[in-house]
């Protein structure tokens, strides 16, 4: 395979995260041992909030009237959408029961895990969508308790929108609290919380360390880094299209990579001739990062071919992927490691951002390798069970035994004896390794 680089993003060694990492420790101990008195410390330290901690109703009440009317329709809109395919992924795990054997049956059952706790960014963006995402999907999951927690901002409390969402979404709970204090918050249950099963949703690199060492105490839904985005064009596309979608993906952070694969080189000296401009018209911030993101990550890839276009792809496991191409079913067929693929001009990251359906809480920096984003399917355990006759026993018993001696292991061999020698008392069984 031979692929040129139009534009490579200088080596990024791998930054060393020991302070974070020390910080986090540091914060999470304090509070396990401190409990409330510690988490609202820290919250006044770095939150500059000293509002209610766990919102009533009143607060939610009020919240909500000042969130305009065309907003809380597409809020509702985009939970509709959201719940809607939630609903049809829980549809595809099904309890069941089989007969593995004669008088063995085994099944399958899916349960819930009683409390998530949803963590939603509300720092230089206010993150509504992520309320819409992780606890809309709890909530058809069947969890019993729903935390959602969103940083404050100084002298305001949490943004109106992201309480309304949370809300009608399904949250049970609302907490006042950012950062590992409120992710520690969750774990520990604290405030009268129950302790979260699991957490779920982005936050800055604080809050992706805290769930990263509370990880084996709680499950979470991954370990999340700078977001990612990688277009997939011919020379069908639609060049202002493409700039436009990687500017938009750019200004996520200074570090989120966008990158640019394609068969037509002229398309994409196209692209990166408008680029910059797309860019400086953006707001200020917004523009500092998106100018970052693309000079420092970026990168535009020319291949001979869809086949060797479909490759890169694959090996970068992109968390977005955008097919802007001919042929939209063959590029469906052929992709396999992405965290959501978008297909044609007429979708866009974006729309699964906010409001199509799909979940936006996805695998970042190659992790589509081997899992997929937040769904339905994250807070339930699949688990198993198996009941069997005294004649269904007889066979699993014999091969137990000789399989157990054989490793080594009398002790199960025997769980297996006895119940031959209960069951079949007149009958001789050869349960040796070499039987």
């Amino acid at each position: 395979m031979t692929i040129k680089y139009l534009k490579k993003a200088p080596l990024h060694s791998r930054s060393d995260d020991t302070k974070t990492q020390q910080i986090v420790r540091d914060i999470l101990h304090d509070i396990e041992n401190g409990g409330d008195e510690k988490a609202l410390e820290y919250a006044s330290k770095f939150d500059k909030y000293e509002g209610e901690v766990i919102l009533s109703k009143s607060a939610i009440e009020a919240a909500a009237e000042l969130v305009p009317e065309k907003m809380k329709q597409d809020i509702e809109f985009a939970h509709s959408n959201v719940e809607r395919f939630a609903r049809a992924q829980k549809s595809t795990v099904a309890n069941f029961e089989t007969e593995v054997v004669p008088g063995l049956i085994a099944g399958q059952k899916a349960i819930p895990v009683n409390a998530a706790g949803c963590y939603i960014p509300g720092g230089r963006y206010s993150h509504i969508a992520s309320a819409i995402m992780t606890v809309t999907t709890a909530k058809v999951a069947g969890c019993e308790n729903i935390i959602a927690c969103s940083p404050p901002r100084p002298g305001v409390g949490v943004a109106p929108a992201i309480i309304y969402a949370a809300h009608i979404c399904g949250s049970d709970k609302i907490l006042a609290m950012g950062g590992v204090q409120g992710i520690a918050a969750m774990t520990f249950g604290l405030f009268g919380l129950p302790k979260a099963n699991i957490l779920v949703g982005p936050g800055n690199q604080f809050v992706a360390e805290a769930k990263r060492m509370l990880f084996g105490r709680v499950g979470i839904d991954m370990i999340a880094g700078p977001t990612d985005s990688l277009i997939l064009a011919d020379g069908t596309a639609d060049p202002m299209i493409v700039a436009v979608d990687l500017v938009g993906q750019a200004e996520h952070g200074y570090n989120s990579p966008v990158w640019l694969v394609t068969d037509d080189q002229a398309l994409a000296e196209k692209v990166m001739e408008l680029v910059p401009g797309l860019i400086e018209d953006l707001p200020d911030t917004n523009c500092e990062n998106a100018f970052a993101a693309w000079r420092d990550y970026a990168e535009v890839i020319l291949c001979d071919n869809r086949e060797e276009m479909a490759q890169t792809s694959d090996d970068y496991a992109p968390e977005h992927l955008t097919v802007q191409a001919a042929d939209l079913d063959w590029w469906l067929e052929n992709l396999s490691c992405y965290g959501s693929l978008f297909l044609g001009e007429e979708t866009t990251v974006a729309f699964g951002d906010k409001a199509s359906g799909t979940n936006h809480v996805l695998p970042t920096s190659g992790a589509a390798n081997y899992t997929g984003g937040l769904s339905v399917h994250k807070y339930m355990k699949i688990v198993t069970w198996q009941r069997a006759t005294r004649e269904g026993a007889r066979p699993i018993a014999e091969a137990t035994a000789r399989i157990s001696r054989l490793e080594g292991m009398e002790g199960h061999a025997r769980t297996a004896d006895v119940r031959l020698a209960k069951f079949f008392p007149n009958e001789k069984f050869d349960l040796t390794a070499n039987g």
